[in-house]
């Protein structure tokens, strides 16, 4: 360090000392000189030499008080630096010392632990070969006692012994007493086994239960896991069958009055099932305890074989007695166009149909209960497999529910359901059409409540299945149903028309009611009653007005509820997001078809509109124009005493509404208003620019709007004022004292109030007034 501050010192000292460096024009170079200007640029570049080393003079001074401050530093850690590098020393040496110490007392650790695993060798080969002697002796005593279990663990034991010991003790000394044992054991082992058999084998054909789980709990001992596992699934399998073949022969001994008797087979197969379920909860504990986890699969695999048999048994009798084909046939028929099958009657299908769904939704019940339990054990038996072996077992459990016998049979039958539940859904709701009648008192007719009780029993039905591909497509059905076909029937009768009030109108309805029903009855869809009377074809078009709307509401409903029990029914079991979504995109489907409902509501409310109000209105409002608006002060007078128009078109409008506000539901009454006003208002315009007014005219005819608008406003709960907006700045501008007056309410003047007149319909309503000029109105900058 000493050495290194010295160093440094004179380092600093040749800084200072150092020699400025060389000028750029050599003292030769200036000898030679001869001319001025050579003379004048060699001294500018001295010049500038100079001012470099100047500047580099006076950097080198400025760190001079700095350089002798650090110095002064230095100089007083020395005797501290020397200390450090003493203790420093010092440290390596103790390390040093350590390092040598562990090196040698881990070197005699490695020695203690060599003699400790010997130890321990030895210690492990001496109680296999006392363990080897005990079995022998163990073994033998157990045998010949038929104490089986007692032999099996002797057997276990010689068996989880370490073949490698065994070896090496018959190899040593002592070798031919333990060559002795083992070949005593492993005759032991052969004998074992064959009785385990044997007995088993006897414990079943007798149907002895204890005896034939205490020998299954042998078989493990004895290292016939799979041996052991389908032997007592035969025996198990051959419970089921007896049981299953006694559950069949009741059920189709069972009286056809009995109440279970539409749902026998589906019970039968409710029986089977519980009955594999309940041997499955008995001896899984016992599987589990005496053959570890993970075996749970291999017995029910080969229960599921049983199972698969007698399920077909099952179906193969429900078939025959529920004549099924032959039902099946006459569907599929009945469906084609042209075909000459008898059609069959919707009540033959009712039993068989809520059959086939309660049979699905057991076996989905009865598949759920089967992947819950064997997941549930290959969870504890895959804890530590890698991932490979965990896919493996999963796939080879799908495998097994995809492809098994019950799963296909419940396929095949839930596609037949589908076509038969949608001849059923559509042969009902064309009876419920024709049978449609209208109870005194109600505003809707029998069909609105028939046809959606029918489409939530199909729906409801397939849902009940557990079968969310059987569900989509009958709601799929549904929703074809009732848009297409149920909507058809409403737009036809609505299509018809309103009956008319005039001539020609009557001339229009008839012509149109008479190719609507042609094209009716070409297209062979729901039959349309007739219409006898005025007063029926009234009835009928509001009735289906009211009728359209429920519908919509009623899909509605409808969409909220299959959303709650869909839910429901997707949250049991294992559904994939595939299904999630095919059902919300059905559900979907229903929020299109209330729209359509909607849209066909407004078509019938327009043809009302036009059929029977418009007609009544216009001459109403005509009358207008007889009333003189271009009146003085005495004219106003008697005006205001007697009105000459207003209250007239009220009465007559409420006696016009009153029909339809017994006989149409509020919105749609409501609706109409809407309607009605929208005419009144576009009306009243046409007029209002046939007339001429004076000032007090137009005093005038803002009462006249003042009191027709609260009338409005007081027969609906909608807001009617927007309507009339126009009107009523209209209304304003002909109560205006003088031409340049409308600038105080136009423009940067306006204030809240939004213009709905452009400036040409302002001039032209300026124009109505007589005492208004022309040049004035022209004059005007809007």
């Amino acid at each position: 360090m000493a050495a290194a501050s010295a160093s440094t010192s004179h380092r600093d000292r040749a800084a200072f000392t150092s020699s400025p460096p060389a000028s750029s024009v050599s003292w030769e170079a200036m000898r030679g000189l001869a001319e001025l200007g050579q003379l004048q640029r060699d001294y500018e570049r001295l010049c500038r030499d100079e001012e470099e080393v100047t500047a580099e003079l006076d950097s080198l001074l400025e760190k001079q008080s700095g350089l002798e401050s650090k110095m002064g530093s230095l100089h007083r850690m020395r005797p501290n630096l020397q200390l450090i590098e003493g203790d420093a020393s010092q440290l390596a040496g103790m390390i040093n010392f350590t390092c040598n110490l562990a090196e040698n007392i881990s070197s005699k650790v490695r020695q203690l632990d060599l003699a400790k695993t010997r130890v321990y060798q030895a210690i492990q080969r001496v109680d296999d070969i006392l363990d080897l002697a005990l079995c022998t002796d163990g073994v033998q005593a157990a045998l010949n006692s038929e104490d089986y279990e007692t032999a099996a663990g002797h057997v276990h034991r010689f068996l989880s012994l370490d073949k490698s010991v065994l070896e090496m003790s018959c190899d040593g000394r002592d070798g031919g007493m333990a060559d002795t044992n083992l070949g005593l054991l492993q005759d032991a082992e052969k004998k074992l086994k064959a009785i385990v058999v044997v007995r088993f084998d006897a414990a079943i054909k007798e149907g002895n239960l204890p005896q034939v789980e205490r020998f299954f709990k042998i078989f493990p001992l004895l290292g016939l896991h799979d041996e052991g596992l389908s032997k007592f699934a035969q025996y198990l399998c051959a419970q089921v069958a007896i049981k299953a073949e006694e559950n069949l022969q009741l059920a189709m001994t069972t009286d056809v009055g009995d109440k279970r008797a539409g749902v026998i087979f589906a019970d039968t197969l409710t029986l089977l099932f519980e009955g594999i379920a309940r041997i499955v909860e008995t001896h899984q504990p016992i599987v589990e305890t005496f053959y570890g986890p993970g075996r749970l699969f291999v017995l029910l695999k080969h229960l599921q074989g049983e199972c698969d048999r007698q399920v077909q048994r099952v179906v193969d009798r429900f078939t025959e007695h529920r004549h099924y084909e032959q039902k099946l046939k006459r569907v599929e028929g009945s469906l084609l166009r042209g075909s000459q099958l008898e059609r069959i009657a919707p009540r033959e299908l009712d039993t068989i149909l809520g059959e086939m769904s309660v049979m699905n939704a057991r076996a989905e019940l009865y598949l759920r209960f089967v992947r819950r339990r064997v997941l549930a054990d290959l969870e504890v038996c895959d804890a530590d497999a890698s991932e490979e072996t965990r896919n493996g077992h999963l796939s080879a459990l799908e495998k097994l529910i995809n492809n098994c016998v019950l799963s296909r049979s419940m396929q095949e039958l839930m596609c037949s359901y589908i076509t038969m539940e949608e001849y059923f859904m559509r042969e009902t709701v064309n009876k419920a059409v024709a049978m449609d009648t209208v109870e005194k008192g109600q505003l809707t007719s029998s069909v609105v409540d028939d046809v959606f009780y029918i489409v939530k029993k199909c729906i409801g039905r397939a849902m009940a299945s557990s079968n969310i591909d059987c569900l989509c497509a009958m709601i799929n059905h549904a929703t074809t149903l009732l848009d297409e076909d149920f909507r058809e029937v409403l737009n036809t009768k609505l299509r018809v028309g309103f009956p008319a009030t005039t001539l020609q109108d009557i001339q229009r309805g008839v012509s149109s009611a008479v190719s609507l029903m042609q094209s009716s009855l070409q297209q062979g869809k729901f039959e349309a009653r007739g219409i006898e009377s005025t007063e029926e074809a009234k009835q009928s078009f509001l009735v289906t007005l009211n009728n359209t709307e429920v519908c919509s509401d009623n899909i509605q409903t409808l969409k909220k509820t299959l959303e709650a029990d869909c839910q429901m029914l997707l949250n049991q079991g294992t559904k994939s997001e595939q299904s999630r979504a095919k059902v919300d995109s059905c559900l979907l489907d229903l929020v299109s078809v209330s729209n359509h409902f909607k849209d066909l509501l407004q078509e019938g409310l327009a043809e009302l509109n036009n059929a029977a109000i418009m007609p009544q209105v216009k001459p109403w409002m005509n009358d207008f124009l007889l009333v003189s608006h271009n009146i003085e002060e005495e004219e106003f007078n008697d005006y205001e005493a007697n009105d000459p128009w207003a209250q007239k078109f009220i009465v007559n409008f409420e006696q016009l509404m009153a029909e339809f506000k017994a006989a149409v539901s509020p919105s749609i009454y409501d609706s109409l208003i809407g309607l009605a006003t929208g005419l009144i208002s576009q009306e009243m315009e046409r007029c209002v620019h046939k007339t001429t007014f004076s000032r007090l005219g137009g005093l005038q005819f803002d009462k006249e709007l003042r009191a027709l608008v609260a009338y409005l406003t007081s027969i609906t709960t909608w807001t009617i004022r927007d309507k009339f907006a126009r009107l009523t700045q209209m209304a304003t501008i002909l109560n205006l004292e003088r031409v340049t007056e409308i600038l105080d309410y136009w423009g940067p003047n306006s204030g809240p109030l939004t213009w709905r007149l452009t400036p040409a319909e302002v001039r032209r309503a300026l124009s109505l007034r007589a005492d208004f000029r022309s040049e004035d109105i022209k004059r005007l900058r809007l």
